[in-house]
């Protein structure tokens, strides 16, 4: 348990914790309706997730291509 909480610790102390504002819900909203009108379904925490990263100027590295790489401007790279 304590390595466990160590691991967090180091883990958030190095990651940057970001808001998920109502602007960035707009966004997101355009985006998924934007998506779902080509047929194409984003799933909702990889929205979440590249519309943060969006919004901060952000990349994203990831092995999951196909749902970051369908969010306009977002860059996306293999992790």
């Amino acid at each position: 348990m304590e390595q466990r909480q160590r691991y967090l610790q180091e883990s958030f102390s190095a990651v940057s914790i970001q808001p998920f504002t109502k602007e960035m819900g707009e966004m997101a909203a355009r985006i998924d309706g934007d998506s779902r009108k080509e047929g194409k379904v984003i799933a909702f925490a990889d929205l979440q997730i590249g519309v943060t990263a969006l919004w901060f100027g952000y990349e994203i590295m990831s092995d999951n291509l196909r749902h970051f790489s369908m969010i306009p401007g977002l860059v996306v790279k293999r992790l």
